[in-house]
């Protein structure tokens, strides 16, 4: 076990078309869960610091992760598409095609990243109003925004290249990619928010240039690791031009997992909405069971990035039965792990509020909510695996529209019409939650058994 766990860690070559199913998605999927715990990091420390500020810092702040949550989309796209893509070209053992496919998501994460950071850095100041801002929050606010919005730059090479490892089957990269830029990000946070030492002091500003600095310098090691003699998907220079057919190719793929993404967040915020009319204790209450919620899902988050790998090689090497069995074990694996933290969410639930809040209302909700929402743990787990085979062949297309139909057109008339119309109150929208999961995954069970995904080419 600690023999495996090294190696997952230092990342060994491997052959994932070959390798033993169990100790194939163990190698992919620890790092791949500390990769996932890494990137949430650089907001919570960002927000751990500036906290200290005050309210309008912190406003400012929790504005500008609204915003860019929108680029977080386009950039989850793109990343899809590029595992996806770079997998399938190692599956075929087609180091040129990969190189290739490399570069061109490179060039697409760049024209997206200067689509957005341009306007951006322009209209700071009209996007925080825009978000009814008030003025101190937008005097204070602005440059951090601006840097933010700016150095979206380097959040898409972040994303993208971190895909190129994880396409490529080493997630050990992205990994300590990560822990670099998070551990430079975790040094400089203070010392540029608070002056300390010959730092100085910059306010919320200096945590937007700490975060921005830490993540340029993770890019930079990647493009050094990229270039480097042992890389799995090595760059030349006769690799840097454009392909449009590739490029054309990934900007499709990209769009259709962007959508994917913002359909389903767009979703929870309507459903917020819903929540917000029955008072601030249910609202409260909702946020502090769907935080614990959230960080239950990272690791399961990190080892459904494992089919996304398996399947993609394992379809670039005709091995399609083979991408199949290593989906079912990862979601057989996902739904034991996370049965288990619904059984303790079920059990353990008042204790569990309590760590968070003292509030006897909000307790009341915060509970009710952790309990309906736990009760649909093994569909969150079934869906997400399976969402991700899709993504890893290629297919970004189906996830898409089975999201639009779960969510908009199922969840959220679902939610109002059990907390409005038959009174249910909160609880009514909580329970559209696992309703709106379930019906997911059962879409999700029927497209995979259906097979297409297997025949889908990229």
């Amino acid at each position: 076990m600690w023999a495996e766990l090294r190696t997952s860690l230092t990342g060994v070559a491997q052959d994932y078309t070959v390798l033993p199913l169990r100790r194939a998605i163990f190698l992919l999927a620890v790092p791949m869960v500390l990769e996932t715990c890494m990137e949430s990091l650089f907001a919570i420390v960002d927000m751990f610091w500036v906290a200290r500020l005050g309210a309008v810092s912190v406003a400012a702040v929790g504005l500008t992760e609204t915003l860019m949550t929108i680029f977080y989309g386009v950039a989850t796209g793109a990343s899809m598409a590029t595992t996806a893509m770079v997998a399938r070209r190692i599956g075929e053992k087609d180091a040129e095609g990969a190189a290739e496919s490399a570069v061109q998501a490179v060039i697409l994460g760049l024209l997206l990243a200067a689509a957005i950071a341009v306007p951006g850095v322009v209209f700071a100041p009209h996007l925080l109003r825009l978000m009814n801002a008030e003025a101190a929050v937008v005097a204070a606010g602005s440059m951090f925004t601006r840097i933010m919005l700016g150095s979206t730059f380097s959040i898409m090479l972040l994303f993208v290249m971190n895909a190129i490892f994880r396409g490529a089957g080493d997630p050990a990269i992205s990994m300590r990619v990560l822990w670099f830029a998070n551990a430079i990000n975790l040094v400089l946070d203070p010392c540029l928010i608070y002056g300390l030492g010959p730092f100085p002091r910059m306010g919320v500003t200096g945590a937007a240039v700490a975060t921005t600095i830490g993540r340029t310098a993770g890019v930079a090691l990647q493009f050094w690791l990229l270039a480097g003699a042992a890389s799995r998907v090595r760059i030349a220079r006769r690799h840097l031009r454009v392909r449009r057919a590739i490029l054309s190719k990934l900007a499709r793929v990209s769009g259709n997992g962007a959508l994917q993404y913002l359909i389903a967040q767009a979703s929870w915020v309507w459903l917020i909405r819903i929540i917000a009319t029955f008072g601030s204790e249910a609202l409260a209450g909702y946020t502090v069971a769907i935080r614990m919620i959230i960080f239950t899902l990272m690791p399961s988050w990190g080892l459904s990035n494992a089919a996304t790998t398996l399947v993609g090689q394992n379809l670039g090497a005709r091995r399609p039965e083979r991408a199949a069995a290593a989906v079912r074990r990862i979601a057989f694996y996902n739904m034991a792990a996370l049965g288990v933290s619904g059984a303790i969410f079920l059990l353990f639930t008042r204790p569990l509020v309590t760590i968070f809040t003292r509030d006897a209302a909000v307790i009341e909700n915060g509970m009710l909510c952790l309990r309906i929402i736990a009760s649909g743990n093994l569909f969150y787990a079934l869906g997400m695996v399976l969402m991700q085979a899709f993504n890893g062949a290629g297919d970004t297309a189906t996830p898409t529209r089975l999201n639009l139909v779960a969510y908009w057109l199922f969840q959220l008339p679902l939610a109002w019409w059990l907390a409005v119309h038959l009174h249910l109150g909160a609880a009514g929208a909580y329970w559209a939650i696992p309703a709106a999961e379930g019906l997911l995954a059962g879409m999700c069970l029927w497209m995979f058994r259906r097979g297409a995904w297997k025949q889908r080419e990229i």
